[in-house]
């Protein structure tokens, strides 16, 4: 009898708490590498989002969501569940140019994206 193959699920641990969590799908623009827990602002004219750049000046400079699975867009924009609620830890968090942790929580705290 061979032995049996065991696979390990390692989560991306974004979640930190009890809060709610309200998952919604959104569509990556192309070009896009991103890791679960990218921090996401929406480029406004196209409805497309984009890792979150202060210095960006289409909207996307605004944290709007947090990324809630790997992505690769590298070929075509494509669909991606995203955090529209809950608590994250902080550590898993992956921000863009410009941004820190605390101007990050300052900007999602109002949408009920709380960090830790």
């Amino acid at each position: 009898m061979a032995n049996p193959i065991r696979n390990t699920y390692v989560p991306a641990q974004l979640a930190a708490g009890h809060f709610p969590v309200v998952m919604d799908s959104v569509v990556i623009a192309q070009g896009m590498v991103l890791a679960a827990g990218a921090v996401l602002g929406k480029v406004t004219a196209d409805d497309e989002y984009v890792l979150s750049l202060s210095a960006a000046t289409d909207g996307s400079q605004n944290p709007e969501v947090i990324l809630a699975e790997a992505v690769d867009t590298t070929d075509a924009p494509a669909p991606a569940p995203v955090m529209l609620t809950g608590e994250v830890l902080g550590d898993k968090l992956t921000i863009g140019t410009g941004h820190t942790i605390a101007s990050v929580k300052a900007a999602l705290r109002p949408l009920s994206l709380f960090i830790r």
